[in-house]
């Protein structure tokens, strides 16, 4: 019974068109910050390394790196904070989680990009 009533309550919160991307794939985040009374976008870009939790507590991890120091930050999935997230390039990985990439150093830390064969 409580089961049902979070996952009723879980459902209000839930984006309807989740923006579908995948691990390795190279993304803009798009960022709602709020300065004192005003409201700007902020974009991250970077890899996608990781991805967790479901529900509304779906996690994503993307990391770049900036001045030579590796960043990486977690994005809930679901956060109205997010206002878009745009696919750059899609990679090819054979793995689930991109944490080797962490003690990569300049060109190794590229992905092969997944071709995108135009159908119509």
């Amino acid at each position: 019974m409580s089961q049902q009533i979070l996952e009723l309550v879980e459902k209000q919160s839930l984006k309807e068109q989740p923006p579908e991307f995948e691990i390795g794939d190279t993304v803009d985040v798009h960022t709602r910050i709020m300065e004192g009374d005003k409201e700007r976008i902020q974009i991250f870009n970077g890899t996608v390394i990781a991805r967790s939790g479901s529900g509304t507590r779906e996690m994503f991890a993307v990391r770049r790196v900036v001045g030579g120091e590796g960043v990486e930050r977690k994005f809930p999935l679901h956060s109205p904070r997010i206002a878009k997230i745009e696919v750059k390039r899609k990679g090819v990985v054979r793995r689930a989680k991109l944490y080797f990439l962490r003690d990569r150093v300049g060109k190794a830390v590229r992905l092969r990009e997944r071709r995108m064969d135009q159908k119509k």
